[in-house]
């Protein structure tokens, strides 16, 4: 599920001839029961985007028992590799209309401290940390499927910035990624509080 068109779109080109996906354009304001029953639901780089207290609501009304969300997100490691970077965010920063909110608001709640006050309060975090081969050409199509930084997004501005990181960028040829995913279990399976008297 996903609001952007751009999104749904490169989605559907990822899982060609893979059977049993369904694509729904929505928010998460459209997410109910009426999507089903689900044992996991993950969202990749999207939580900070939504009401997380009013998706994590909804989701408790359509996550099973034993069911979990999982949040996924990639960094990366400040190694000589990455230096790159800052030269990518600086020229997206250029072009985007508005930056993410935690990227501004000072009084950023972390997803963690959300979660807990969820009910899905058990939570558990793995990472896995790599060396990739990266080229310009999927720099400027990582950029352009950001929400921020898509083809509707930027308008007449895109063929601009799409120039600016091929220019700048053209020699890049590897980066360093740590992948990591939160995973919030339901926390009806945790034992239930002992008071000391």
């Amino acid at each position: 599920m996903d609001p952007t068109p751009e999104m749904l779109a490169a989605a559907r080109a990822l899982a060609a001839g893979i059977a049993n996906i369904r694509f729904v354009a929505g928010s998460s304001y459209d997410i109910g029961p009426e999507l089903g029953s689900f044992r996991l639901v993950v969202m990749g780089r999207s939580f900070h985007w939504m009401d997380r207290v009013d998706t994590l609501e909804r989701l408790d009304r359509m996550v099973e028992s034993e069911g979990a969300v999982a949040l996924f997100f990639d960094s990366a490691p400040a190694v000589p590799a990455n230096a790159w970077r800052k030269v990518w965010h600086d020229i997206r920063g250029r072009y985007e209309p508005d930056a993410g909110p935690h990227e501004r608001d000072p009084n950023w709640i972390r997803h963690e401290a959300i979660l807990l006050d969820s009910a899905f309060a058990r939570l558990e975090s793995f990472g896995v940390v790599e060396r990739r081969a990266v080229d310009v050409e999927t720099l400027v199509q990582r950029a352009l499927s950001m929400g921020s930084t898509s083809p509707s997004q930027l308008g007449e501005k895109m063929e601009t910035m799409i120039a600016e990181i091929r220019a700048t960028l053209a020699d890049v040829h590897e980066e360093v990624v740590e992948t990591s995913a939160l995973v919030a279990w339901r926390s009806n399976n945790l034992a239930a509080p002992v008071a000391a008297v």
